[in-house]
């Protein structure tokens, strides 16, 4: 699966780099009670920790709202994924299991503080791109909701945008039917190579641990 990073999110952010991971063959289920047990425990340290801070305090979720910034997407609202997640847990409405490659995807974007993809991609078609969002370009997202992409950074194939930092289309969302995947981490653009290629091995390495499979991962800059 060829995957393209377009030259005006370059321009805007220079050291702006993604995680890419490729599945295939993994059987999606519940999570193991380890998973569920380690999601609920981390959430109620991660809420202890924002009992004297605000989420925007946090590294992570500080430079992903800049990066927003600089494509022209008002943070404020269009909230990065992460940030999202940690405003949930700082109201104590803690995420529930609802299944693992959910799971897992939103235990990493917590311990990493970064909008975690992850994506069907049997549902996707041709070679992908990464590009801003052009003016009056929209999607239904898995929020309910018609979402404006314009300025925002979104992963794009053939057919079009199907997923974004802010909240992915339901064109291509995983399922307990998929079987091949397409995992996307948005690092933070202060992460050195070196600690980009451990943080997606890792991930790579745990979400095969619990769902099978085959993977291979590369750092896209």
């Amino acid at each position: 699966m060829e995957i393209e990073l377009s030259a005006d999110v370059i321009k805007r952010i220079p050291n702006f780099k993604l995680g890419i991971i490729l599945y295939k063959d993994i059987i999606v289920g519940d999570s193991p009670q380890m998973v569920k047990g380690r999601l609920q425990l981390f959430q109620e340290s991660i809420y202890f920790e924002l009992e004297d801070k605000n989420v925007t305090d946090l590294p992570g979720i500080d430079e992903w709202r800049k990066i927003f910034k600089l494509t022209g997407k008002d943070p404020n609202r269009y909230r990065p994924s992460a940030e999202a997640l940690f405003r949930r847990i700082k109201k104590q409405n803690y995420l529930t299991p609802i299944q693992s490659a959910i799971d897992i995807n939103n235990f990493f974007s917590l311990q990493y503080q970064v909008p975690i993809g992850i994506y069907d991609s049997d549902q996707l078609s041709g070679s992908l791109k990464v590009q801003l969002g052009q003016e009056g370009e929209e999607y239904l997202g898995l929020n309910g909701r018609i979402n404006s992409l314009e300025n925002l950074i979104v992963l794009s194939d053939q057919q079009g945008a199907f997923g974004s930092p802010f909240v992915d289309s339901t064109r291509a969302p995983v399922t307990k039917e998929t079987k091949n995947a397409l995992q996307v981490i948005f690092l933070r653009p202060s992460t050195d190579i070196e600690n980009a290629e451990k943080l997606t091995v890792s991930l790579m390495n745990m979400f095969t641990q619990i769902h099978g499979g085959e993977a291979s991962c590369q750092i896209l800059s």
